[in-house]
């Protein structure tokens, strides 16, 4: 069943969502930051990206975005999610009151779009399989070999215009379902004719468009799907769904320009390659590339555009915490593609030898003006301290200021006086992001914390019942969760015995337990008239747990 939740979460990063009211910042794969709630003396709040959950060890709270919303706003689940779906672009009138469940009326188009893309996705693929010109084309001018044509599923949309339309209407598909896939014209013929089929996957498989490059030498070269129920195009990242393991394997990603660039590499042996498919680098796509590794490597072109596009990237990566790297020796080749035509070798070693962005565009910005004269010098350094806000690390930054000035034979002093000019001007113009205040209170929960911790110890400290006798989660947030706690807490002690540790905190859980109970029975009494019956229940319960 298509779930509204899995929907938001896919479309609204936490960290979005937490750092509106929390400042976060960068340690490692998680965020840190301090607790909204205003009960911690050092920042002791956590957000993981990668799994989408986040926990206040001063408050002892903890859990996905929705849970977050609900604590600090005080509303219900409900509110939170029609809340979270609205900021996400998503209409809850097509879903279900509770739980979030898509209506029938709309699965059903979903699930249609799906199946008509699949279907076509064959379709071409035996049209390929068929046209010996294309396959000349395909294997031999692309050099294209046959397992990288079966991975990415690439096929052939024949000229005539009408070809997928009639195969896929005798499958029972309607011209509004073929529309809603993104697969006709305005003219209600096929949307791609006399080209090679390259399928978008999302990060599950499931194929939610196309990249078609004309075979015949007409415009444009390439045709993509335009924006559907199941493609976005500011969102999407192709060769993700192929590369995400060799992500996270080696631990680094090539994001190139071209999707070309993208299957050639992946055939080269550089499975780390992606690319944003035709649109320029947004905070979305770098937030959800940095989920699976810090190290994100570019391998955009040297010219004026090239240069532009990295600026940007710089831009968006400082504000995110991420250092970029760029891939620039090419060789004597226009791009990656044309590289690994001439040796693939050639490609892995470029790939190796990046470079850091911001020496990459200072070197880019030197070669374009002559710093003998003054006003060019001046530019330079305007444009040179303009990247160095986007440089967070103070150690890394002032490196970089000692290099600029000798580069333009100035004392450090004077481009730092200027670097300071320049930081007071941006901070008139730009307005500070005020963070929100929740509109509840909290009050540390020490039975949950302790309770967490021991949850914690028993799942990833592979505990038993005899050892801890609760009741282990099976919610994939609330494991998650304790995952953070137990790394937070207990991840870097070396030689610590989880059983020793889990006795003590089962004592100081006990006590607690009774405390707790103990506090509930007063409130209860204080409420109840001495002649009810349960008044005489409730204070022998009371006076047992005391002589205890």
């Amino acid at each position: 069943m298509y779930d509204l939740k899995e929907e938001i979460k896919s479309r609204l990063p936490i960290e979005d969502v937490v750092g509106r009211y929390v400042e976060l910042k960068r340690t490692g794969r998680n965020l840190k930051g301090r607790s909204p709630w205003g009960v911690d003396k050092t920042p002791s709040f956590m957000v993981s990206p990668e799994k989408g959950i986040w926990h206040d060890f001063s408050a002892n709270k903890g859990g996905d975005i929705f849970t977050f919303v609900m604590e600090v706003e005080g509303i219900t689940f409900k509110e939170a999610l029609e809340k979270l779906a609205h900021e996400a672009g998503l209409d809850p009138q097509k879903y279900g009151n509770l739980g979030g469940k898509v209506d029938q009326k709309f699965l059903k188009k979903k699930n249609r779009a799906k199946e008509a893309l699949t279907l076509s996705t064959k379709y071409y693929q035996a049209c390929l399989a068929r046209s010996r010109e294309v396959c000349e084309y395909v294997f031999y001018k692309r050099n294209l070999s046959r397992t990288t044509v079966a991975e990415f599923k690439i096929g052939y949309a024949p000229s005539s215009g009408h070809a997928l339309i009639d195969a896929l209407k005798k499958r029972g598909f309607t011209l509004e379902e073929l529309a809603s896939a993104g697969l006709l014209n305005r003219f209600e013929k096929d949307l791609f004719k006399n080209r090679m089929m390259i399928p978008f996957f999302d990060t599950s498989g499931q194929v939610i468009g196309y990249t078609a490059r004309v075979l015949d030498g007409g415009e444009p070269k390439y045709l993509n799907t335009p924006e559907t129920i199941l493609f976005n195009k500011s969102n999407f990242i192709f060769g993700l769904f192929q590369a995400k393991e060799a992500i996270r394997r080696n631990n680094y990603v090539v994001i190139v320009e071209g999707n070309m660039d993208v299957i050639s590499s992946h055939q080269a042996g550089i499975k780390t390659a992606v690319a944003t498919s035709g649109t320029a680098m947004t905070t979305q796509h770098l937030k959800t590339l940095s989920r699976l590794t810090s190290d994100i490597r570019l391998a955009y072109d040297g010219d004026a555009a090239g240069v532009k596009a990295t600026e940007r990237a710089v831009e968006l990566a400082g504000e995110l915490g991420i250092d970029l790297t760029i891939i620039s020796n090419y060789h004597g080749a226009k791009d990656p593609d044309e590289l690994i035509q001439k040796d693939p070798n050639l490609w892995q070693q470029a790939v190796e030898e990046r470079i850091p962005a911001v020496d990459w565009l200072l070197q880019k910005y030197a070669e374009s003006l002559n710093l003998n004269l003054a006003p060019d010098k001046k530019k330079y350094s305007d444009i040179a301290l303009h990247l160095l806000t986007f440089v967070k690390d103070e150690v890394e930054r002032a490196t970089y200021e000692s290099k600029i000035a000798k580069r333009l034979g100035v004392s450090e002093s004077v481009l730092r006086e200027k670097s300071g000019r320049l930081e007071e001007e941006l901070e008139k113009k730009s307005s500070h992001k005020l963070l929100k205040k929740p509109k509840t209170k909290i009050t540390p929960d020490n039975l949950k914390k302790i309770e967490d911790n021991l949850l914690a110890l028993k799942i990833f400290g592979h505990l038993s019942d005899d050892d801890i006798p609760l009741e282990t989660p099976t919610d994939e947030s609330r494991l998650s969760e304790l995952e953070l706690v137990f790394n937070n807490n207990y991840g870097s002690i070396k030689d610590l015995n989880y059983q020793k540790e889990s006795r003590l905190l089962m004592e100081l859980y006990l006590k607690e337990l009774k405390k707790s109970r103990i506090t509930s029975l007063n409130e209860k009494l204080n409420s109840l008239d001495d002649s009810d019956p349960a008044y005489e229940e409730t204070l022998l319960e009371l006076n047992q747990l005391l002589k205890i």
